[in-house]
């Protein structure tokens, strides 16, 4: 009896193993398809955050945005999905912060007064009026990476020097003092579509995050364990 308890339970967990893995890889090529601009790696593990956090105890998201900093400020380096509809809502130039780089960014601080960009998985907060206008505030989930980020007052908001005009008059975008700033034009409807509780991936190739994040490094049957206790409530 407790030998067919145990197989009965094991065939469960393959199930949802299954079921949540099947659900990730769906998900990761509609959005590869999506944004074809996009590195395909980088999606992926966007994707494989956004189900560790569900693992770990946060909401789900009905958008996601993904920034690439391993790309030039130059180019459109920020995708905004829809993760319901599995459909791009935005493709746009962003910045890094003033201590990060140049053109390219390749230093990342989590420390107060870096002005430096920090890397990792945000959930985003309220939007508010500040000094740089419609902003919407953010909370850093990854301890040593970004957790200071609310502290930091690390925002999305419009800033002037994301201009397209900028970037090919100096060879590069203005740049913040930490905060992934947008164009103006797109600033306000960015953040209405990514405020109280959408998930923001911000990606450096740094191995001692890759290899340390509990968002992308989170086991299967973890993952697999949270969607099954979900779906019992």
């Amino acid at each position: 009896m407790a030998l067919n308890r145990f197989g009965l339970l094991f065939a469960i967990l393959l199930t949802c193993l299954s079921v949540t893995s099947a659900y990730a890889d769906s998900l990761e090529n509609a959005l590869v398809k999506a944004a074809p601009g996009a590195d395909a790696k980088v999606i992926a593990l966007a994707v494989r955050a956004t189900q560790c956090s569900r693992a770990q105890g946060v909401a789900p998201a009905q958008r996601l945005a993904v920034i690439d900093y391993s790309l030039p400020s130059t180019e459109q380096r920020l995708w905004v999905f829809d993760l319901k509809r599995r459909k791009l809502l935005f493709h746009e130039l962003v910045a890094h912060g003033r201590n990060s780089g140049e053109n390219m960014a390749t230093l990342f601080s989590n420390r107060n007064e870096s002005h430096a960009t920090s890397i990792g998985l945000f959930r985003t907060q309220q939007s508010y009026l500040g000094q740089n206008g419609y902003s919407l505030r953010m909370e850093g989930l990854e301890p040593g990476f970004n957790d200071n980020a609310f502290d930091r007052a690390i925002v999305i908001h419009g800033a002037p020097y994301v201009s397209p005009v900028l970037a090919r008059a100096n060879g590069r975008i203005g740049r913040s003092l930490g905060c992934p700033a947008v164009r103006p034009a797109i600033a306000h409807r960015l953040i209405d579509s990514m405020k109280d509780g959408q998930l923001l991936f911000s990606y450096y190739p740094d191995q001692r995050w890759l290899k340390s994040s509990s968002y992308i490094n989170c086991s299967g049957d973890t993952v697999a364990s949270r969607e099954k206790s979900t779906s019992r409530r």
